[in-house]
């Protein structure tokens, strides 16, 4: 397993001038990974995290303006390949390789408070997917942080929104995450083909299990 650490910093939010409510994110985010539109937070800053990683499996983001609070320390999967972030509402990003092709795993985080609740981005994401029953949320507790998570499999949906159109996928499955606690929440996502991600849930878990403060 290899340490990763998420500590934030402060990061311009380009939104195509939109505005609205900052618990609302926009759609590169948990929340607004939507097919419907949202409203998006004010385009001016919003704190993000710097990530320090010992490996190659998410690569370093810095600032100068970087704070001290909402740190969090997590263990990512061995073999998840890092990548640098697509947008600059990302913190990280990884491909998750497997016998289906490759599946991608992603870190959000909009400073304490940021990001909308709970309950939104689950429903969110679960309205991403075109799947033969809605599946119930599960939650724990790991080293403190409250942790909030859902495994939905069948169709991932066609977006246009984003930094870049992306198709529909048949077969496939989302892991989405909320860990809320001091400084938080923060915001893990995996999707890819079922064949990859199926075999991959468990790190998942593991991964969001061993969440912990610096």
């Amino acid at each position: 397993m290899i340490r990763n650490a998420l500590t934030p910093c402060l990061l311009l939010l380009c939104l195509c001038g939109c505005h609205g409510d900052q618990n609302a994110m926009p759609e590169e985010t948990p929340v607004a990974e939507t097919r419907s539109a949202a409203p998006a937070p004010p385009a001016d800053s919003a704190p993000v995290g710097p990530i320090s990683s010992h490996g190659d499996v998410v690569a370093d983001v810095t600032s100068p303006q970087a704070q001290g609070e909402g740190s969090l320390d997590f263990d990512v999967p061995a073999g998840w390949q890092s990548q640098p972030p697509s947008s600059n509402m990302r913190v990280a990003q990884a491909a998750i390789p497997g016998p289906g092709g490759s599946g991608e795993f992603a870190v959000f985080y909009f400073g304490p408070g940021g990001g909308g609740p709970v309950e939104a981005n689950i429903d969110r994401w679960v309205g991403q997917m075109e799947a033969a029953e809605k599946p119930t949320p599960e939650t724990f507790e790991a080293n403190g942080y409250k942790v909030t998570w859902i495994d939905v499999q069948g169709n991932l949906k066609a977006s246009s929104m984003g930094m870049s159109p992306s198709p529909a996928q048949a077969n496939a499955r989302l892991f989405g995450a909320v860990v809320e606690g001091p400084g938080g929440p923060w915001f893990f996502k995996a999707t890819g083909p079922d064949a990859t991600m199926a075999p991959a849930r468990e790190a998942f878990v593991a991964m969001l299990k061993s969440v912990r403060g610096k």
